[in-house]
């Protein structure tokens, strides 16, 4: 093959790889399990039977932690039987994480994924930014990318 057979190759590939990880509205959440900020494996898909709000986010960016203010408020104000609010941090020391926990007074769950824009479950989500969000119904099926807070408070408030 000569080098511009090889290159259309390879970038149809990599889309195809590419398009095919990234989760799409109407899809389940994925079953991906991750350590939690108490040293516990959790399953993501565990939490069928009410909405659940995962938040992509990192202790080293200034739009995450401004966002965890927002989504501490709202953890407090939204009734828990019917929403989980999942924090998945892509932090590569744990220990910066956990400070920004307790700094940010983050009491909802906080999973860590440790590889940054590498890891697996940032490939899966298709997340390209930070902090990025992914609403799922009770059934377990996306239905919102980066959501507002407003139309959050407003599907759980109905």
């Amino acid at each position: 093959m000569d080098v511009r057979t090889k290159l259309i190759v390879f970038l149809l590939v990599a889309f195809s790889v590419t398009s095919f990880a990234q989760i799409k509205i109407g899809d389940a959440i994925p079953s991906i399990e991750l350590q939690s900020s108490k040293d516990v494996k959790i399953n993501i898909n565990e939490f069928k039977g009410k909405f659940v709000l995962i938040d992509f986010w990192a202790s080293w960016c200034g739009p995450c932690r401004v966002g965890n203010k927002k989504l501490v408020q709202m953890h407090k104000d939204l009734d828990s039987s019917k929403i989980e609010i999942i924090g998945i941090s892509i932090d590569t020391d744990a220990t910066k994480w956990k400070k920004a926990i307790e700094k940010d007074k983050i009491n909802f769950l906080q999973l860590i994924d440790p590889k940054e824009f590498d890891a697996i479950a940032v490939v899966t989500f298709g997340v390209e930014e930070l902090p990025s969000k992914f609403l799922f119904d009770s059934e377990g099926k996306l239905i919102m990318k980066n959501p507002t807070d407003q139309e959050i408070i407003n599907l759980i408030n109905k």
